[in-house]
């Protein structure tokens, strides 16, 4: 990747784009497993992308630079 992309310019991929960006020039952070769906999380230049699986099956990808779906990879619990 020649320049670093935004997130909006991910967005805009299709999705079939987005999985290539994402394991060719994603870097690989966390897995986290809630029962048999796994959540795999990488980072892209300036934002995160999270690769739902079920049952070893990509279902579905979302990138976001903030929030509850990153709060998924802290490993502090619920409630202190």
């Amino acid at each position: 990747m020649s320049q670093r992309m935004g997130i909006y310019e991910f967005k805009m991929l299709s999705e079939r784009e987005q999985y290539n960006t994402v394991f060719t020039n994603g870097q690989f952070v966390d897995t986290v497993s809630e029962g048999n769906i796994k959540y795999k999380l990488y980072t892209l230049s300036y934002f995160w992308v999270e690769v739902q699986y079920h049952n070893n099956k990509i279902m579905r990808i979302s990138s976001f630079v903030e929030g509850e779906k990153l709060n998924r990879y802290s490993n502090f619990p619920d409630k202190i």
